[in-house]
């Protein structure tokens, strides 16, 4: 029976809030208090739980970077099996450019987080841009002077 009443209560119109406000493990003052967003008389502690998105959430470029992200990673997945089955130049030069450009915003990444100073963190990045514009260079030659990164990665595992 006390199933069906949490249920019912995630079933009505407030969802969630209902079932915290029903519930006997959780005081109804400091839980509505939380829901609110106002203070509980008698409450010391930090109370504010935003259930909303924040207004000062990041920016669109921010969401679309990630998005991304996220591309190309999934599309490193779905090359891999491609440069197994059919090692072609067309796959040689999209591995070169998905795994330069998925390492470049990773190692950005660990640049921004725990390279110190405005800086000293300009100068790595710049680094970084270097280091992956070679990359990218030294692949797209390999892939056009030998015999690509399809073919090498089969001829080191016939070692």
């Amino acid at each position: 029976m006390a199933v069906l009443l949490k249920l019912g209560a995630l079933c009505s119109g407030q969802g969630g809030r209902a079932l915290l406000l029903r519930s006997r493990v959780v005081r109804h003052a400091y839980v509505s208090a939380f829901l609110q967003d106002q203070p509980t008389p008698g409450w010391c502690g930090t109370q504010r739980i935003h259930l909303s998105p924040s207004h000062h959430a990041g920016s669109k470029a921010a969401t679309l970077h990630w998005t991304s992200e996220r591309v190309v990673s999934v599309l490193l997945l779905g090359l891999f099996p491609a440069g197994y089955l059919n090692p072609c130049s067309v796959v040689d030069y999209s591995l070169a450019a998905t795994l330069t450009l998925h390492s470049y915003w990773g190692l950005g990444q660990v640049i921004t987080d725990y390279v110190p100073g405005n800086t000293l963190q300009k100068a790595a990045k710049a680094g970084l841009v270097a280091v992956a514009s070679l990359t990218f260079a030294g692949l797209c030659y390999f892939n056009y002077h030998d015999v690509g990164i399809c073919r090498a990665v089969a001829m080191l595992w016939k070692l």
